[in-house]
């Protein structure tokens, strides 16, 4: 499937979605912290002593469905869930510090019971179909003994499973369920996957947010169930969801969050941040509610809606990072294929438009560079951080160097970019936090003719220049300086706003 830019930013949005709330509502879990006036922060701790941006286990049993897709794997195969099985047992086995009572019976039950031949086959990826129809097996052998295996422990992880089958929905329900099954058994746990999957997909495609898209896909009954706790998530207060441990219930409040939060009239993206903050102030089980939500939002807004200060500290298991969720994403909506520049499977991206290097700096703060991408190849000492405005290659910004990208097309059009202000204002405050921090920084793009001197502006008006004279400066330092006019009105905007 072809997708456009914006369609491809939702891709690229929704595991990194869902690891930002993960890791948001870590440290409020069950009462571990209050949610102070300010919303919740990336402070760590929780039921596993997570360091502070650090995803638990809802993200952790994300990437193998994730690190599959990006395969171009068919995840209803017998071979992709064999794998994903594999993911869930070798996280089982690194001991993790936080899991879920009804994943941890299954996944340890399978453990202890393994054959060594089975196990061998297994690591081999042999005998497709074995150890997932081991583990759904063991699943059902604990719905039968407990009757309880409708936990939200399946609808966390499931944000992957639309990017592999964007635009087939009946591809999406079938392999929704099937990885449902591998943990919980309970129809419930299924539906609920099928259902939240579907509206990521919508999402992604339409730019829309409905929970009932997936309605028609479920039997009569499910849908008469699901139609009325629907209407219930809409029509009570977000509060009312909690406890929500229940898959019903943990639907139902990250629902309930994502309706009930106003969608802002400036920057309506920041409906991402707004939202999550609805979802963990409901309490009680605020990573997986959260990251629930998160997996939507970031479909709905794109991953160009998550603050930079969230996705430089998002990391976790397996040592993944921010970063290694939007690549897998975007591997996994091409059928594991790079794009035209080799993105993001690249160690180097070239640009024709870049001919030679230009490295400059900036005419109001001598600790912040603009540049374009071949000035990376050469970076002076002092430059210790590098706020990227295009795609750069895996081994193009150097070792030791942080590294902080931003998705902004360089086109006047405002479907290229639908959080123009956002992005920009963002990149901007990055520099000015980084620079806070003690930073040599570099502004790069291709050419450093729209999109590094527009950033370069915004950034002496956050530091208190006037429209004029940052414009005036940054083009004086960059005589081929010419912000295209959809970032030039934006510049005005803000200018007349004061809101920069």
């Amino acid at each position: 499937m072809s997708l456009s830019t914006a369609q491809t930013d939702r891709a690229c949005g929704v595991i990194l979605g869902s690891a930002v709330g993960d890791a948001l509502g870590a440290g409020y879990e069950f009462g571990c912290a209050a949610v102070g006036p300010e919303g919740p922060q990336m402070i760590g701790g929780g039921l596993g002593n997570f360091a502070p941006g650090e995803w638990t286990d809802d993200t952790s049993m994300t990437w193998p469905i994730a690190a599959v897709a990006a395969k171009g794997a068919d995840l209803r195969s017998p071979e992709a869930l064999d794998e994903i099985a594999q993911g869930f047992l070798d996280w089982y086995a690194s001991g993790p510090p936080d899991i879920g009572t009804q994943t941890r019976k299954v996944l340890g039950s399978v453990s202890r019971t393994l054959p060594e031949e089975l196990a061998q086959q297994a690591s081999r990826r042999e005998a497709p179909g074995g150890l997932a129809a081991e583990m759904t097996a063991a699943a059902t052998r604990l719905h039968e003994r407990t009757g309880h295996t409708a936990g939200n422990g399946s609808l966390m992880r499931t944000s992957p499973v639309a990017l592999a089958h964007l635009g087939d929905e009946r591809a999406i329900v079938e392999a929704a369920t099937a990885i449902s099954a591998l943990t919980h058994t309970d129809e419930r746990a299924g539906q609920a996957c099928v259902l939240w999957s579907l509206a990521i997909n919508h999402a992604v495609l339409e730019g829309e947010l409905n929970l009932r898209a997936g309605l028609p896909h479920l039997s009569s009954e499910a849908r008469a169930f699901w139609t009325a706790r629907i209407d219930e998530a809409e029509s009570r207060d977000p509060r009312t969801f909690a406890p929500n441990g229940y898959v019903v219930t943990a639907l139902q409040a990250a629902w309930s969050a994502i309706h009930h939060t106003p969608v802002p009239e400036e920057m309506p993206c920041r409906h991402l941040q707004h939202s999550l903050d609805t979802a963990i102030r409901i309490g009680n089980d605020t990573d997986t509610v959260a990251a629930i939500a998160g997996g939507l939002l970031g479909a709905r807004w794109g991953a160009s809606a998550v603050p930079a200060a969230w996705r430089r500290v998002v990391h976790g298991y397996p040592e993944r990072t921010a970063e290694d969720l939007v690549e897998a994403a975007q591997l996994a909506v091409t059928g594991g294929r790079p794009g035209p520049n080799g993105w993001p499977l690249a160690e180097r991206i070239t640009y024709p438009q870049a001919h030679r290097s230009v490295l400059v700096q900036h005419p109001f703060d001598e600790g912040v560079w603009l540049g374009n991408v071949l000035a990376l190849d050469d970076l002076p000492e002092e430059i210790t951080a590098v706020v990227s405005l295009c795609l750069v290659g895996s081994q193009q910004v150097p070792k030791g160097v942080e590294h902080v990208p931003f998705r902004l097309i360089d086109k006047a059009d405002r479907a290229y970019n639908p959080n123009l202000e956002f992005v920009i204002t963002d990149a901007a405050r990055t520099v000015a936090a980084l620079r806070a921090e003690g930073h040599g920084v570099l502004v790069n793009c291709v050419a450093a003719e729209s999109r590094t001197p527009t950033v370069g502006i915004a950034y002496a008006m956050i530091s208190g220049v006037d429209l004029d004279t940052a414009t005036k400066g940054v083009t004086s330092a960059l005589p081929k300086a010419r912000p295209n006019p959809g970032f030039s009105d934006f510049l005005t905007r803000q200018a007349n706003r004061k809101s920069l």
